[in-house]
């Protein structure tokens, strides 16, 4: 018979404490529910977990991972327990209210899977949630509670995120366009900005996360560095970029990688990864390793001979000067379409001669931010100015596909109380460093 205590210890797995990561603090999860029950003021939101998948019948790849909780579940949880639920009540005149349902633990089904996480005292300890559930009890529960007279959802709302993964599920259907929506007079709301106002500026256990996610992929750029040459293929880059991502503890690709050489970096999403490198292209790696359920995204761009050419290097320095005008702009109160404008207008006016007739902005021909979180293009509303512990992105870039020319420079940065901090400095991004790094093993 295998120990209570060994399966408490396995559960607690499924709150990322077999992660590298590990799991979040309590306080943390209780402070980001708290903060979504404010903004609700009164009403109801239900939360659904992502579902296991089937590699087989879903036709998934078999790379692909069978599960990877959903990002709002895991934010206001820290659990990665499919097929559960989570509802929030917020109340004006009495104590909010949080339930969370959760599968019963199958110990026939745990001989395949291993220890699973059910209702009871080990859940109401990682997560800080005091009612836990059978899961079998959710639909008919929340039923109840949204449909009863004095309701608060009937007052302040019925909240649901109202994605395309939402609509198949059937309780949610059901409320929303089914005939309970007749003995609900509730407003439905989506409820996926309410809980984006709160992702949207990170706390000190999502930084420890980013902050790793940065390190780590600011390391794989330095071994990509180190071992570009003429001739390499671009799945041979990104091969050393992703074992340097899981041997440093990150558990996947937070997007696939864009390693494209020659014409295939001025293609913006390119992730084939099946040109081979020729002497005097430039290599554009776009990568971000995951930590902990939240990503890096940083690029560098550099010669595979090791030198930038003439031409190269004087698109380059304008690419970076334009990217550091960016970054010595962001403080709390400005917007990246503030930013967006700054690097456009610097790089107008610094063009010179290089891109002759008119201007290298030409070129330039995406948007220079995104935020950065659980998701590489992370929540949150764009409008919002800039304020203490937001994270996002600065990347600007020149394309030329008939000189076969793409130079991409991004980095990670995070929003101080008085300015900045550039998160991914980790990683080389000055010609000269990246030419002295490329030296060393040459």
């Amino acid at each position: 018979m295998v120990p209570v205590a060994l399966l408490v210890g396995a559960a607690t797995g499924l709150a990322q404490a077999g992660s590298p990561a590990g799991p979040v603090p309590v306080e943390h999860l209780a402070a980001r529910r708290a903060a979504l029950l404010e903004r609700m003021g009164t009403g109801v939101a239900i939360l659904r977990s992502a579902d296991q998948r089937s590699i087989e019948a879903d036709g998934a790849h078999p790379q692909d991972s069978d599960f990877r909780q959903d990002n709002d579940f895991f934010y206001l949880t820290g659990l990665e327990t499919a097929g559960s639920w989570l509802v929030l009540v917020a109340r004006d005149s009495a104590p909010d209210q949080e339930i969370l349902y959760l599968p019963p633990r199958d110990t026939i089904a745990e001989r395949w899977i291993g220890p699973t996480l059910g209702p009871g005292p080990e859940a109401a300890a990682l997560t800080g949630i005091e009612t836990t559930r059978s899961s079998t009890e959710a639909e008919r529960g929340i039923r109840r509670l949204v449909l009863q007279p004095n309701s608060p959802a009937r007052n302040g709302g019925l909240y649901i995120s109202r994605g395309e993964r939402e609509s198949s599920i059937p309780l949610f259907r059901d409320l929303v366009f089914g005939p309970s929506v007749s003995r609900t007079p509730a407003v439905v709301s989506d409820l996926r900005p309410l809980v984006a106002a709160g992702r949207l500026v990170k706390d000190a256990d999502e930084l420890r996360r980013l902050r790793r996610a940065i390190d780590i992929t600011a390391e794989a750029e330095r071994a990509a560095m180190r071992v570009i040459r003429p001739g390499m293929w671009e799945y041979e880059i990104e091969a050393v970029i992703e074992a340097t991502f899981r041997r440093s503890g990150a558990e996947r690709v937070g997007f696939p990688s864009i390693i494209g050489a020659g014409t295939n970096a001025t293609v913006l999403h390119y992730d084939k990864s099946r040109g081979q490198s020729e002497t005097g292209d430039l290599v554009v790696m776009d990568i971000g390793a995951e930590f902990g359920y939240y990503t890096a995204d940083v690029t560098r761009t550099v010669p595979v001979t090791g030198t930038f050419t003439e031409r190269q290097r004087a698109l380059y320095e304008l690419v970076l000067a334009t990217q550091q005008a960016a970054i010595d702009s962001v403080r709390p109160g400005v917007t990246t379409q503030d930013l967006n404008r700054i690097a456009r207008v610097y790089m107008r006016e610094h063009s010179g001669e290089l891109c002759q007739p008119g201007t290298c902005d030409r070129y330039f021909v995406h948007g220079l931010s995104h935020w950065l979180g659980m998701d590489v293009h992370d929540v949150g509303d764009y409008s919002t100015p800039f304020a203490e512990g937001m994270v996002l992105t600065v990347e600007p870039g020149i394309y030329i596909p008939e000189e076969r020319i793409g130079i991409r420079i991004e980095d990670d940065v995070l929003v101080t109380a008085r300015g900045h901090e550039l998160l991914s400095a980790g990683a080389p991004r000055a010609p000269a460093d990246i030419e002295a790094l490329m030296r060393e093993t040459r």
